[in-house]
């Protein structure tokens, strides 16, 4: 078996070899312990003729993993500097894909077309860049991808965030989004000390198991989540406050809008963070023939 990349020494000697050198504006940061790299694909439960996406491989550590664990590994890597020591890392595998590509501008469908079997078993595995964990999560999310979930290292406090629940001061519409579309469960706390070089803050694995359908039904997904976010505008004001301001239109419609909170039974008083998934769905849904509907 090869030695594992995700060693301090094996790692210094890649850097060293390519004379590379860590871009703060891509967060880089790459796992320096093998065994935290072997739970993470644990996580995953992928099976030998599983296929994984990974985002931002850095210099192939938790890639060879997932290709000695699975069939076929598709990476996107955005940094080209990377690109020539990931075929030196990864040079023995066969079943990996390298695409120098930023996911957010990938049509990621049309590349799993292209590199996976139709209906095979597919697990988002990656330790995303602290600076765009929401973006990618929420693209992948909304373009539905068929994989059956995710395993994403990220920030701890992005990763309390997301499996939040209402009421607590880490709920958002952050949560909600990532809630309508999966079940979170944070996995695994990983401390700063094994990344190189060392981030400010510790680190933890959430799982994100795709639901076969939402939790609640609403009219029109776009409008939901415009709801939620303007409920969350400015945490401190009352839900009517941060609709009236935030809502098209919603300053000359107050009377309308109080009239709709009352007709689902939210008091116009409350706070954003206050409100269930399912309150926010019967919200939105009476909200649509107001300010949205055409």
């Amino acid at each position: 078996m090869n030695r594992d990349i995700a060693t301090v020494g094996r790692t210094k000697e890649i850097l060293e070899k390519y004379g590379f050198s860590f871009k703060k504006s891509l967060g880089q940061n790459f796992l320096i312990d093998p065994n935290v790299l072997r739970k993470i694909v644990s996580f995953a439960e992928l099976e030998p003729e599983s296929g994984a996406i990974e985002i931002g491989p850095g210099i192939g550590a938790l890639t060879e993993n997932l290709a000695r664990a699975c069939e076929k590994v598709v990476a996107f890597e955005i940094d080209q500097r990377l690109l020539p020591i990931l075929e030196d890392t990864l040079g023995d595998y066969q079943n990996i894909m390298i695409i120098h590509q930023d996911v957010l501008k990938a049509d990621v469908g049309a590349v799993m077309r292209e590199h996976f079997k139709e209906e095979q078993d597919v697990m988002v595995v990656a330790n995303l860049p602290y600076y765009v964990t929401t973006p990618i999560l929420m693209k992948l999310l909304h373009d539905q991808i068929p994989v059956r979930g995710f395993v994403v290292m990220m920030q701890k406090e992005v990763a309390e965030r997301l499996a939040a629940e209402p009421g607590s001061k880490e709920y958002g519409s952050l949560s909600i989004a990532i809630q309508y579309y999966t079940v979170p469960e944070k996995v695994m706390i990983v401390p700063k000390s094994v990344f190189m070089p060392q981030p400010n803050v510790d680190s933890a694995v959430v799982r994100l198991t795709k639901r076969d359908h939402p939790p609640v039904e609403v009219t029109d997904e776009e409008f939901f989540f415009t709801v939620t976010k303007t409920a969350f505008a400015q945490r401190r004001k009352t839900l009517l406050n941060n609709l009236t301001s935030g809502l098209e239109k919603g300053k000359e419609k107050k009377e309308e809008i109080v009239a709709v909170l009352e007709s689902v039974d939210i008091d116009p008083s409350r706070r954003g963070e206050t409100l269930s998934i399912q309150e926010f769905a019967a919200l939105a849904n009476a909200l649509y023939p107001l300010i949205a509907e055409k």
